[in-house]
């Protein structure tokens, strides 16, 4: 989210260019924001050892996962993405 204009922000992420990285820094935060707001509900989930709270949070990373996968056509965004969470999921349900 803060490094995205930066070399090594544009590197990390196979940026094309750094004007590519000016254009679409808006998105980038946009994204960033949100994975901190997700970070935070699960460290808030482990915190208060809420399951019900670490559910909700776990469900909308792998939605995150499977639209992901499905809106770039890349699979792989799946296998990284949902598949940890879904077995998160299962960890906190049978635990």
């Amino acid at each position: 989210m803060f490094l995205w204009t930066t070399p090594k922000g544009i590197k990390t992420f196979g940026l094309e260019s750094k004007e590519f990285a000016e254009k679409t820094k808006v998105l980038a935060a946009n994204q960033g924001l949100y994975n901190g707001f997700l970070a935070a509900g699960l460290l808030w989930s482990i915190i208060s050892k809420n399951t019900e709270i670490a559910t909700f949070f776990l469900v909308c990373v792998t939605i995150a996962g499977i639209y992901g996968a499905y809106s770039t056509k890349k699979i792989r965004l799946f296998y990284i993405q949902a598949i940890p969470a879904i077995i998160a999921i299962l960890l906190v349900i049978f635990n």
